[in-house]
């Protein structure tokens, strides 16, 4: 039986979906080999989050991350999942200063990386940023909440809009972002009830990450979701599988095996033959 070649997902695609009410599945994920599974389970959206920043380079949070430093990963993920709807995580200080130079890191994840899309964080202060992209032909996400490069101003990495003024700038950050023309807006860590106020309001995808069912889609990380990412458990991630238990056990086996000389054995090396030996031995 031959197998059904997946069709590339398109902004179309995600609206039909929302206007159907079939959920919108969405990972962050950074390289080839996580990216061909994310393609082979038929997830919707892949980004290439700034994320990777903690995730893969260890750094305590997204800020040290540069465009140079997400573009191989980007051109990675892109290899790996042809079909998926592929954002490119705008980094700090590539959108911040001005609309043009947002433009310019947009567009360089678009020609180099082939993206579909990006993503910026912010709302009202951000508006124009995402209206020039847009304006450019580039198709644009927005991101309020918990937004990690402003984790300072927002005095860490907590629930943002637990109170009712709060919340309103959220609302009113959702509209402004929706009227600049982002095509879909990540609330990440908003309380459930705003986020199923500002996706009732809205006239565009809206996904959570940890802010509830009630929204059209849903993020997670993939680091997150099988256990290989060792400084803490976010509290909106659902671990599918230990994966981070299965390598150390796995590597553990590997010392243990080595200072045993239990490994490797005959069928984990290559030999010559005989009279090629023998040869050998006789030229030097």
């Amino acid at each position: 039986m031959t197998e059904t070649k997946r069709q590339k997902v398109t902004l179309g695609t995600l609206y039909e979906k929302m206007r159907k009410g079939d959920p919108i599945t969405m990972i962050t994920c950074y390289d080839y080999p996580m990216a061909d599974l994310v393609e082979k389970a038929g997830v919707d959206i892949v980004l290439v989050g700034d994320s990777l920043g903690m995730t893969i380079l260890g750094y305590d949070s997204t800020l040290p991350v540069t465009q140079d430093v997400m573009m191989p990963h980007a051109q990675a993920v892109r290899r790996g999942t042809p079909n998926a709807w592929l954002i490119g995580d705008m980094p700090y200080m590539t959108y911040q200063p001005s609309v043009e130079t947002a433009i310019r890191c947009a567009g360089r994840f678009m020609a180099e990386a082939a993206c579909d899309s990006v993503k910026l964080e912010g709302g009202i202060e951000m508006a124009d940023r995402v209206a020039g992209i847009v304006r450019s032909g580039i198709p644009c996400m927005g991101h309020l909440g918990l937004t990690p490069q402003s984790v300072a101003a927002l005095g860490g990495y907590k629930v943002q809009g637990k109170g009712a003024a709060q919340a309103k700038k959220i609302v009113d950050d959702a509209r402004a972002l929706e009227d600049a023309g982002a095509y879909a807006i990540l609330l990440e860590m908003v309380p459930d009830r705003v986020c199923e106020l500002i996706t009732k309001r809205a006239s565009v995808p809206i996904i959570s990450l940890g802010s509830g069912p009630n929204a059209h889609g849903q993020l997670l990380i993939f680091h997150d979701m099988f256990g290989l990412y060792p400084r803490f458990k976010p509290k909106m991630a659902k671990v599918f599988g230990d994966a981070g238990k299965v390598i150390g056990d796995g590597l553990k086996q590997y010392v243990a095996e080595v200072t045993s000389k239990q490994f490797p054995q005959s069928e984990n090396w290559f030999g010559i033959k005989d009279d090629e030996y023998a040869e050998l031995v006789k030229m030097l």
